[in-house]
C-alpha cells in the first residue's frame, strides 16, 4: 500500500447542492469503517455503527461527504507522511511534505476536492498541515466540540476543528459542526505579537499583515512560549501512549516505525512524578495565558517558523511548530496564510482565550482582507 499516493482513503460518489465535506477518517462515519490511518486498525475495523456527535451538524444541513481523508497514522506525527495509505501531494510544491496529522484534510480543500474538511488538533494537527498547505484552519477550544466517535490519541489535548482555503470557509465549517456559528462583529482589537527566531519572510508577512489592520499591536513578551512545548509534549506522549498501549503491545508490526517509537516514547515519559510534574507546570501556565488576556484580545504568533520543508528535512517541523503551546492551554487558534515575498505563503497563528471562535474567525476575515489589498 506504501507506494499510493493519495488524499482520501476512501472516497464517495456524491451529487446534488449542498457543501461538500470532508471528513478525517478518524472521525466515525455510519456504515464505514474507521482507520486512523493506521495498518494496524484497518485490518480489524469494521462498519461503524453511528456517526461521530460532531457530525451531527454537517448531516442536518445537507453537507455531501465527498470522502474520508488520509492522515498521519493514528493522528501522531506532523509530517503527514503515511507508510500504508501513501502520503498526499503538497499542491504547493510536491518536493515538500503535506503536513500532519490532518494532511488529507488540507491537500483536500487546498486543491478543491472538498469545500470544507474536518481534522482534529492535539498538538497542532489542524494548524501545521493547513500552513505547509497555504490554507486556514481553526484549533478549537478544547471541550468544545464534542470527541464521541473520534479516535483517540490525547484525550486531555484532542480537539476537531474545520479546514478551508479561506476564513471565510472557516466560519462555514464551524457553523456545520455548531449550528447558529457566526462571526462576531469586527472590533479594533488590541493584539499581543510574540515574537521568537523564525524565517525573516515569515516574521515579513506577519508583521505586514498586523499593521494593515490598523489595530493596536503591542510586543509581548513570552519567552516560556518554546519551552512549554516540552511540558505538552511529555503529556501528549504519556496520553497517547495510554490511549494506543494495547494497540502497540499487540499489533506493533501494523505501526509505521515513527509512530511506533513515538508510542515508546510516551510509555518511557509515563512515570507518576514526571507526569503530575508536567500537570503543575500546565496549570501555571494556564494561569499566564489567562493573564495575558486581560491585557490584549488576541496573540499573534508564527503557525510555524520555517516554510513547508522538503521530504528529507520533514522532521525539522517537530521544532519549527509553535503550536503546542496552544494545546498545552486549551484555548482556540486560527492559522491563516499570508503572502511572502517568496513563492510560498507564510502562516499566521491568531490565538484568543477560550470559547473566542467568534472572534478569532471575525479577526481572520479583516486579516485575510487586509492582506490581500
Amino acid at each position: 500500500m506504501s507506494g499510493r499516493v493519495t488524499t482520501f482513503i476512501t472516497r464517495f460518489e456524491t451529487s446534488g447542492s449542498g457543501v461538500r465535506l470532508a471528513v478525517k477518517d478518524l472521525i466515525d462515519m455510519v456504515g464505514v469503517p474507521t482507520t486512523a490511518g493506521c495498518r494496524a486498525v484497518a485490518d480489524a475495523a469494521v462498519p461503524a455503527a453511528a456517526d461521530a456527535t460532531c457530525l451531527a451538524g454537517a448531516r442536518a444541513a445537507g453537507a455531501r461527504i465527498v470522502g474520508r481523508t488520509n492522515l498521519h497514522e493514528l493522528a501522531f506525527g506532523v509530517t503527514g507522511v503515511n507508510p500504508w495509505f501513501g502520503t498526499p501531494v503538497n499542491p504547493l510544491d510536491p518536493t515538500r511534505v503535506p503536513g500532519g496529522s490532518s494532511s488529507g484534510s488540507a491537500v483536500a480543500v487546498a486543491t478543491g476536492e472538498a469545500d470544507i474538511a474536518f481534522g482534529s488538533d492535539t498538538g497542532g494537527s489542524v494548524r501545521i498541515p493547513s500552513a505547509c498547505c497555504g490554507t486556514a484552519g481553526l484549533k478549537t477550544t478544547w471541550g468544545r466540540i464534542p470527541l464521541e466517535g473520534v479516535w483517540p490519541l490525547s484525550p486531555s489535548f484532542d480537539t476537531v476543528g474545520p479546514m478551508a482555503r479561506d476564513v471565510g470557509g472557516i466560519e462555514v465549517g464551524m457553523a456545520l459542526l455548531e449550528p447558529g456559528f457566526a462571526a462576531a462583529p469586527p472590533a479594533p482589537w488590541r493584539v499581543g505579537r510574540i515574537r521568537m527566531e523564525a524565517d525573516p519572510r515569515v516574521t515579513a508577512a506577519i508583521d505586514r499583515a498586523l499593521a494593515a489592520t490598523g489595530w493596536d499591536v503591542v510586543d509581548i513578551n513570552m519567552p516560556e512560549w518554546e519551552s512549554v512545548s516540552l511540558t505538552g509534549g511529555l503529556l501528549l506522549v504519556a496520553e497517547a501512549w495510554s490511549t494506543n498501549r494495547v494497540l502497540a503491545e499487540t499489533h506493533p508490526d501494523g505501526i509505521g516505525p515513527d509512530v511506533l517509537d513515538r508510542l515508546l516514547l510516551g510509555r518511557d515519559a509515563s512515570e507518576e512524578v514526571s507526569v503530575s510534574a508536567a500537570r503543575t507546570a500546565q496549570a501555571l501556565w494556564c494561569s499566564r495565558m489567562d493573564a495575558v488576556f486581560k491585557r490584549v484580545d488576541l496573540l499573534a504568533v508564527p503557525t510555524m517558523t520555517i516554510a513547508p520543508p522538503d521530504f528529507d528535512h520533514a522532521n525539522d517541523l517537530l521544532v519549527a511548530r509553535c503550536t503546542l503551546p496552544v494545546n498545552l492551554a486549551g484555548v482556540p487558534a486560527l492559522a491563516l496564510p499570508l503572502p511572502t515575498e517568496g513563492h510560498l505563503p507564510a502562516s499566521l497563528q491568531l490565538v484568543a482565550q477560550r470559547n473566542a471562535e467568534e472572534q478569532l474567525v471575525a479577526a481572520g476575515l479583516v486579516i485575510e482582507a487586509a492582506a490581500a489589498a
